[in-house]
């Protein structure tokens, strides 16, 4: 079972930027499927960026220029670069494996505990 644990979230003002982690176990390279969720207050879960072991990047079309996914084989962890963030992007994030089904995105197995992003000023 994978397990996945992600850190890096914090108060920030519009405009900073922001790295989040996500330490997975096993390897992340012997995972196929890699994704960041975020969930707003009051709002659902929503799939924000895709990474794949070939290195293929799919991207929300919210955070599309400003949010770059990126995984550390050699470090086992996720990474979320996130720039220009802005009062929308207020949410808890998580990383979690993902399945490639009929070209739809689809979270695989358990969650992390997520790791919080506010941006306010």
């Amino acid at each position: 079972q994978v397990q996945l644990v992600e850190s890096g979230g914090d108060l920030v003002q519009p405009g900073g930027s922001l790295r989040l982690s996500c330490a997975t176990s096993p390897n992340i390279f012997t995972i196929t499927y890699l994704g960041w969720y975020r969930q707003a207050p009051g709002k659902q879960r929503e799939l924000v960026a895709v990474n794949t072991r070939s290195g293929v990047t799919r991207y929300a079309d919210s955070v599309k220029g400003r949010f770059t996914i990126s995984r550390d084989n050699a470090n086992s962890t996720l990474y979320q670069e996130m720039n220009d963030l802005k009062p929308e992007d207020t949410a808890v994030y998580y990383c979690t494996e993902l399945a490639h089904i009929n070209s739809d995105w689809r979270p695989l197995g358990s969650w992390g505990q997520g790791t919080r992003v506010t941006v306010s000023s």
